[in-house]
């Protein structure tokens, strides 16, 4: 395993012979000695990921075109691979076991600790389980990643053994509100821990085809200035730059503030016309079935999460009220236009303002009576019951 923290490996690990004969150089079929490739093993110490040596030993004489770090991919100079992570998943339910899957598959090392037993799923995955979060930190992963749920995050990080970790720990979470896993990173953790509080903004449902073209919001709250623990911090973004995320660098302030407008507001529309019991028709429209859509994909989401983007971002009770002053105007809309449609169709009935409703178009009109039937409490008149008119059917009454 890759370990950013680690020492650098022994100078006997690669040549440098333009050290030795600054006039030398390499052939043809030579390739410089940087991008020379010797096997390392899985669990070889890591090394630094900047190119230290060139055709003429200067790094920064080395072409743009032959430079081997670029922002969409880490890469570890003297194995020519990209830079592999020891990640530590805290939490290892429905989205843990999502983001683990894309994460194995990118060759990163991934630990699980959850207090349920998912072992056996974990084993499907490729992922290593713990069922002490102990046992996990004593492993030394270079990420910690909290996958809880928001109204956990908390007691969960209260109770981890951050004693056991190494200093330079990075810690990164995928909550849906990212202001108060900010604050309580800054409270808890020792002030060398680096942080990075990030946000897939979807899930196992509308990430189950891919990751290409979703967003992905990030905040490098706290990041060394060492280069090892800057890399590191790229190398766990590209995991999701190199699934096709989109990737949105905002504050976290930010982002609850635009969260709060879109995803609450999703999910409270969604909690809402599940109350109403939709159904399909034989005749749904386009917009319809995106009703049903709405209401099947929030419908799945536990209300733990729903009570999550309520209570733990501050602007969601604005975008409440908002809703409902929405709700109250749009009521007051319809039935102001229906009084008025009743107002007119009583001025007709009852033969008021005979000089304006004459005449139009040289008809008369003062008993054409509109579309709108007006309600039955308004007619004091109590229409006489009529009698079945009898219909003939083959010569029979």
């Amino acid at each position: 395993m890759l370990s950013l923290s680690s020492s650098s490996f022994s100078p006997t690990t690669t040549t440098n012979t333009t050290t030795t004969n600054p006039h030398h150089r390499p052939s043809p079929s030579q390739p410089p000695p940087c991008f020379l490739s010797p096997l390392l093993g899985r669990h070889h110490k890591s090394v630094s990921l900047r190119c230290c040596s060139s055709i003429n030993g200067s790094p920064n004489s080395v072409p743009n075109s032959d430079r081997v770090t670029t922002r969409s991919s880490r890469v570890d100079d003297n194995s020519n691979k990209e830079v592999k992570l020891k990640i530590g998943l805290i939490g290892f339910g429905n989205f843990g076991q999502f983001l683990a899957k894309t994460m194995v598959s990118h060759g990163h090392t991934v630990l699980a600790y959850s207090r349920s037993d998912y072992s056996r799923a974990a084993d499907m995955i490729g992922v290593q389980f713990f069922s002490d979060a102990d046992d996990l930190c004593e492993e030394h992963p270079e990420v910690i990643l909290l996958c809880t749920s928001i109204l956990s995050t908390e007691k969960v990080l209260r109770l981890l053994p951050l004693h056991r970790l190494r200093r330079s720990t990075l810690f990164a979470d995928v909550l849906s509100v990212k202001e108060f896993p900010r604050s309580l990173f800054l409270q808890l953790l020792p002030p060398d821990f680096d942080i990075l509080c990030t946000h897939p903004m979807f899930g196992p449902d509308s990430g189950k085809s891919g990751w290409g073209g979703l967003p992905f919001v990030f905040d490098k709250v706290r990041v060394g200035s060492d280069p090892a623990r800057e890399s590191r911090a790229e190398a766990f973004l590209d995991i999701f730059r190199n699934a096709g995320c989109r990737m949105v660098e905002m504050t976290c302030a930010d982002h609850d503030k635009h969260a709060a407008g879109s995803q609450f507001i999703t999910h409270m529309m969604g909690r809402v016309l599940e109350k109403l019991d939709l159904e399909n028709t034989p005749i749904n429209t386009k917009g319809y079935e995106s009703l049903l859509n709405l209401v099947d994909n929030t419908a799945r989401d536990s209300f733990e999460l729903f009570y999550g983007l309520f209570l733990y971002n501050k602007n969601a009770m604005e975008q409440l009220e908002r809703m409902d002053w929405a709700f109250d105007m749009v009521k007051k809309q319809l039935s102001g236009y229906l009084h008025g449609m009743v107002r007119k169709q009583l001025m007709l009935e009852t033969g008021q303002d005979q000089d304006q409703v004459g005449v139009i178009n040289g008809k008369n009109n003062h008993n054409k009576k509109l579309l709108l039937p007006p309600p039955k409490i308004v007619s004091s008149v109590v229409p006489e019951k009529k009698k079945h008119d009898l219909v003939v059917i083959n010569g029979r009454s």
